[in-house]
């Protein structure tokens, strides 16, 4: 139907004759003369129809996003256009042929319309030449992952999407069962179990392009459908895991994004990114830092310091911003009442005005509690120049490195401190467990099949609390891209784990009563990693939200409003699968 891209059209061909077939992405009928601007994935070139031509009365006729089949010749272009790559030449129509009229559009390509609106006509959003370039850097990122992964050993190998609930992490999406009435399947969250169990089937290496499922609050990089790449190695140490994907992941992006990343990637325990960072995915384009200073408050007149320095389980934390004294009053208090959604009781500051003038340099409501020695020691611990702004946490120690930590974000944005490229961590010994005071319990900080980095279960049982696990996270400008962990491959630990956690015995045979017995015959060591590749995509394109590099993503409320999905259903089919919906 057509010989040739419109975006691919060159000077090489000047002479040729070509058919094209695309979208009008701009019709101009200047009276003696109609121009077209013919759009495909490929790009833009422009088509010139002459009064004398044939193809004339129909080029007349054409509207905004008409699709059009074009038979013309190539010639030089009288004025070059630099902004598009087919900018030296044009076609000289011979024919045009309207393959389909559009419509009133609901929105033109250089327009904002809104993401609800841009959602609703998604094919139309996507024909847009920013979301095709988009949407091609997603595609390049998977073939280039599964060209590394197949030249790697690695074999692609299709998980189940009907599968068990699990009763950790986020709600399941359930499937009722027509067959078995009362019961029901559940979409995967990941192909975690799936995974483990292939390598105790000695597949050895496996990956898989996956697509996961999570009932869960959205965020602008959460969705309820979303793709991993899943990898999974057996025989392996969390060491040789993390040199393969670092290779492989430097590798892609060299290769789609151009970018040369770290060699290797720098790496931090769990333990010290919270205490310098405030986060367990720091972003280290941003070199500020948190200071602990509960030694240095204990014995000020300041209560609510001199309350939690004491506190085994408090934190006193400061954060220096630099420059930051220009900082309003206003100012300030917005950045209290930031603090304050992450469970921030108050925010103390302080301006260093001047450093060389002591007590008297400083503007603060709270140096009146400080004594000298106290300001001093403050001061020279966060490094404090004249002009700085300090802004001080203290709390329960997890509430304070919270809001301390998305103050450090939010502070360096608002002024412009985040350097411009890209900075890749390892961030490893993550704790085994975290306590869960509204459940009594533990829970698992990444899933309940992570090794402890002790074998002992004895040993496990009596720290638990303590205990380190043999997780780690792959992080990109502030952004978890990947997380992975040496898995436990001894049923005696998993059992002791599920304990830890609060499973029964009696649940845990239900619901994972065939992994504990795979673990019986002779599983081999093994763990993997999966990375997030709508947030990769997301990153690579510069784009805030994952919903723009899905083709068709679900909105921040879980719906599709392409589909209007989701929808009621008829009785009927309600009553075949044994369902019965509840009146609100």
């Amino acid at each position: 139907m057509r010989t040739h891209f419109c975006g691919l059209v060159n000077e090489a061909m000047i002479g040729q004759t070509v058919t094209l077939c695309g979208w009008a992405d701009v019709a101009r009928n200047l009276g003696g003369i109609c121009f077209i601007d013919l759009r495909d994935h490929e790009g833009i070139v422009q088509v010139v129809a002459e009064p004398d031509n044939p193809a004339y009365p129909t080029a007349a006729e054409v509207g905004y996003e008409y699709c059009l089949r074009i038979t013309g010749t190539v010639r030089a272009r009288h004025s070059v256009n630099d902004k598009i790559k087919t900018g030296k030449v044009e076609v000289l129509a011979e024919s045009i042929e309207i393959l389909n009229k559009s419509g009133a559009l609901p929105f033109y390509n250089h327009e904002n319309p809104g993401e609800d609106i841009r959602l609703r006509y998604r094919y139309l959003d996507l024909r847009r030449p920013e979301m095709q370039k988009t949407m091609r850097k997603r595609i390049a990122l998977v073939q280039a992952l599964r060209r590394h992964l197949d030249a790697s050993g690695f074999q692609d190998i299709e998980t189940p999407i009907l599968t068990k609930a699990t009763p950790e992490g986020a709600r399941d999406y359930l499937v009722p069962s027509r067959v078995h009435p009362g019961q029901f399947f559940a979409l995967p969250q990941s192909p975690q179990l799936f995974k483990q169990l292939l390598m105790m089937a000695g597949f050895d290496r496996y990956y898989q392009i996956a697509r996961c499922f999570r009932d869960e609050d959205l965020r602008a990089d959460r969705q309820p459908e979303f793709t991993q790449l899943d990898m999974e190695f057996a025989f392996i140490t969390e060491r040789d895991i993390q040199d393969f994907v670092e290779a492989m992941i430097r590798d892609v992006f060299s290769e789609v994004q151009g970018v040369e990343l770290a060699k290797p990637f720098p790496r931090m325990t769990y333990a010290e990114a919270m205490r310098r960072y405030g986060s367990d995915k720091p972003d280290l384009r941003i070199d500020l830092e948190l200071t602990d200073i509960a030694e240095l408050v204990k014995s000020s007149e300041f209560k609510v310091f001199t309350d939690w320095a004491s506190n085994e389980d408090g934190r006193v934390a400061a954060l220096r911003v630099p420059a930051g004294a220009t900082m309003s009053r206003k100012q300030i208090d917005d950045n209290g009442a930031y603090a304050a959604k992450y469970g921030a009781n108050g925010l103390a500051w302080l301006k260093v005005e001047d450093l060389g003038k002591g007590r008297e340099g400083v503007n603060s409501p709270i140096a009146k509690f400080l004594d000298d020695a106290t300001l001093a020691a403050v001061l020279s611990a966060t490094g404090a120049q004249s002009g700085d702004l300090i802004l001080f946490g203290a709390g329960p120690w997890k509430t304070v490195t919270d809001f301390m930590g998305a103050l450090r974000i939010k502070v360096a944005k608002d002024a412009g401190l985040v350097k411009e490229g890209w900075q890749p961590l390892w961030v490893t010994d993550f704790p085994m467990f975290e306590w869960d005071a509204e459940e009594n319990r533990f829970v698992a900080l990444h899933h309940p099949f992570t090794a402890p980095k002790v074998d002992d279960v004895a040993d496990l049982v009596a720290n638990a609390k303590t205990a380190v696990s043999r997780g780690y996270d792959m992080v990109l400008n502030g952004n978890e891209i990947g997380g992975g962990s040496v898995r436990i491959h001894r049923s005696e630990m998993q059992s002791q784990v599920f304990d830890l956690l609060g499973i029964s015995k009696d649940e845990a045979q239900v619901k994972f009563g065939f992994l504990l017995e795979a673990l019986k015959y002779g599983a081999p060591p093994h763990g993997g990693i999966a990375f997030g590749i709508d947030r990769i995509a997301a990153l690579m394109a510069g784009t805030e939200s994952i919903r723009d590099v899905i083709a068709f993503p679900k909105t921040a409320s879980a719906q599709c409003l392409l589909t209007s999905a989701p929808s009621a259903v008829p009785d009927k089919q309600l009553a075949e699968l044994h369902v019965r919906v509840r009146e609100k």
